[in-house]
């Protein structure tokens, strides 16, 4: 396996950095064993592509712990849609998912998710830092609902009906670097889809490393500026992007905070990762790995890159749909090339239930560049408490923490089926 190359804080430092574009499918999360081989189907794709005289820094995408939801589930996959299972699930599970509803006031999605949460939290950081040991790397995760966790007295507590899409860091040794929780969430993600809890600005920061001094803006961070330009001002040289974005790639998009403004969806990235290495001050590359594939009636698709100032990427490319352009370091293909129509029409071909014989014929991908990154300005930010918590989780030294008691069903009957009936309907989305 690729050693740890020696870090020297007063040397430019060279760093291979791999981002993996993965293809999921339901079924990879319906039993831990399934989501193991998923997940080191990964790192599989990545290790050929790793040196062994420097850092090595593999990219995850978001939401990939998100299905984990199904686990232990199999036959609610005949359900095919997310309304659908998400219901059947909430009411098979209910002697978890009611008592946390009435206990925790959240809504029946995020009583679901927070339900199986510590069991699936462990069996998320397990698998990732198994990979990371076992593969000598730097490992961003991509990220997943995770909730939020405290050490106190010895032993593990999580926040009251908190869920946030997060992205834990880990080291070549499995040990926890840091983590980062969206701040901006998608309309998918909020109260009318999977129900997450956003993340705070004013906590974001830095990780200094071998690898680089790293930041991270999952998704839709990446293209807000008040993320990007708190990332730069702390001394971030490698921006992370872990993405899962919800939509045909050739589909129009439009988000706040103009909604009504729609455009190509790779016209739309053109305002992330690399805008933000094209403008910023001290963001030389920014690795964005996107997951493909479709999960139940969801379409996921995109194309991974990493990208670079324009004078260290002079090679003019860049996404279908868009004109080519310095600054890509390494670019994914997508399914195919040609004109506008016929992108548009593949992408309605290989969208969830198209019934076209092409449907979920997506692109894997793994890709890799070098790095040039300079001395470390920036400090080992303080642990948070909940960093603290996954430290000693991660070490062993507390145990996972277990589901609490459970609560009257008959007082809460009738919030149940108020909850439901508001909730079931509308159509959650991941991005």
């Amino acid at each position: 396996m690729p050693a740890k190359a020696p870090h020297d804080q007063r040397q430019d430092r060279h760093v291979r950095a791999v981002a993996v574009q993965p293809h999921w499918h339901a079924s990879d999360f319906t039993s831990a064993d399934a989501f193991r081989r998923w997940m080191r189907a990964q790192l599989d794709m990545a290790r050929p592509h790793l040196r062994a005289d420097r850092p090595n820094l593999v990219v995850l995408t978001e939401l990939n712990g998100l299905p984990l939801v199904l686990r232990g589930s199999s036959w609610a996959l005949r359900l095919r849609t997310f309304e659908r299972v998400a219901l059947a699930l909430f009411l098979a599970r209910l002697p978890r998912t009611l008592p946390l509803l009435l206990r925790e006031r959240v809504s029946p999605i995020r009583a679901l998710q927070l339900a199986g949460s510590d069991a699936n939290a462990a069996l998320y950081l397990q698998t990732c830092q198994d990979l990371a040991r076992e593969n000598r790397v730097y490992l961003c995760c991509g990220s997943t609902p995770m909730p939020r966790y405290a050490l106190r007295g010895g032993r593990i507590t999580r926040a009251r009906g908190v869920l946030t899409n997060q992205t834990v860091l880990l080291d070549p040794n499995g040990d926890l670097i840091g983590v980062t929780d969206k701040v901006h969430l998608t309309p998918d993600e909020q109260s009318g889809g999977v129900d997450l809890t956003p993340g705070d600005l004013t906590e974001l920061r830095v990780f200094p490393t071998p690898a680089g001094d790293l930041g991270v803006a999952i998704s839709l961070d990446a293209f807000r500026s008040d993320v990007t330009g708190r990332l730069d001002a702390q001394g971030c040289t490698v921006l992370l992007q872990p993405d899962a974005n919800g939509a045909p790639w050739t589909s129009l998009e439009g988000l706040p905070p103009d909604p009504a403004h729609r455009r190509d969806q790779p016209v739309a990235w053109l305002e992330s990762s690399w805008q933000v290495t094209a403008t910023s001050s001290r963001i030389r590359y920014a690795v964005n790995p996107m997951v493909v594939g479709n999960l139940l009636n969801l379409t996921f698709d995109g194309q991974s890159a990493i990208t670079a100032r324009p004078d260290e990427a002079p090679v003019a490319r860049s996404y279908v749909l868009t004109d080519p352009r310095p600054g890509f370091l390494a670019l994914a293909p997508w399914v195919q090339d040609g004109p506008p129509d016929t992108l548009r029409a593949t992408g309605r071909q290989l969208a969830a239930h198209s019934g076209h014989p092409r449907e979920n014929q997506y692109l894997e991908a793994t890709l890799h560049a070098d790095l040039t990154v300079p001395p470390s300005a920036t400090l080992p930010p303080a642990p948070t408490p909940h960093e603290e918590a996954l430290r000693a989780l991660l070490r062993g030294d507390v145990p996972w923490p277990t589901p609490g008691r459970s609560a009257s069903w008959l007082a809460g009957a009738a919030l149940l089926a108020l909850s439901l009936a508001a909730w079931y309907g509308r159509r959650p989305r991941n991005d």
